[in-house]
């Protein structure tokens, strides 16, 4: 299981990088759930993952929780990936139908594979989809097969402190991850999990664990602490 670790600066990334977080992901808190950073911080935060790519490490960047706006996400889409990142992270929180989520995704896609198509896209959907209206995770069966994304993940739409674990049993996730994998797309588990979490983690083994709040002692809004970055890595190599 990879390790998704999310700053919002350079002094944050530079914390998780000493901390051996396998990807390292800037987003902006301030604009939610996977609020997009400027361009000129995801470069430079690039710049210090170069420095750790002979350990593997890679970079994400968020792009936004959208609504049914495809120009708009595949401009900045666009954008996050000629800033450096690896993975682009789109959230669907607006999204109402399955054709909308595959209209957004298509004209993601195609702004990600068309300027590189070793970059990967991430379709986020949200385990508190039934509070805040927004499409099912359930339907990554039909986005999947007519998407060419890289990973499907699962957030919390609303960061109050409820868990991912709070909206979706143990079981739905793990049928969210096998229908995932079934499509040969890779999964990501993230929202307002913490360490006490780890063992249905494990057992619901996503490919990537993304986390914030986890290592900023439970507060996303305070800092990043590398400390805690390291005691998790090791804890999900365990």
């Amino acid at each position: 299981m990879k390790l998704l670790v999310s700053p919002k600066d350079v002094e944050e990334a530079k914390a998780v990088i000493r901390g051996n977080a396998d990807i390292v992901d800037v987003k902006n808190p301030k604009e939610g759930s996977l609020g997009a950073n400027f361009p000129w911080v995801i470069r430079a935060i690039k710049e210090l993952v170069e420095k750790e790519r002979g350990n593997g490490m890679e970079m994400s960047a968020a792009i936004g929780d959208f609504d049914y706006k495809p120009g708009t996400a595949s401009l900045a889409a666009l954008g996050a990936a000629s800033a450096g990142a690896d993975y682009i992270k789109i959230g669907l929180l607006k999204i109402k139908t399955r054709q909308e989520a595959i209209d957004l995704l298509t004209g993601v896609v195609k702004a990600v594979k068309g300027f590189d198509p070793t970059k990967k896209v991430v379709s986020a959907f949200y385990s508190d989809y039934k509070r805040i209206n927004s499409i099912s995770p359930f339907e990554i069966a039909e986005i999947g097969t007519e998407v060419d994304i890289d990973v499907a993940m699962v957030d919390t739409g609303i960061k109050d402190g409820r868990s991912t674990l709070e909206f979706l049993s143990e079981e739905e996730l793990k049928t969210f991850v096998s229908e995932s994998k079934a499509l040969g797309l890779d999964t990501a588990l993230a929202g307002a999990l913490t360490f006490d979490d780890l063992p249905v983690i494990k057992e619901i083994n996503p490919d990537i664990l993304g986390v914030r709040g986890m290592v900023c002692g439970g507060d996303r809004n305070a800092q990043v602490r590398a400390e805690l970055v390291t005691e998790l890595r090791r804890k999900v190599s365990e």
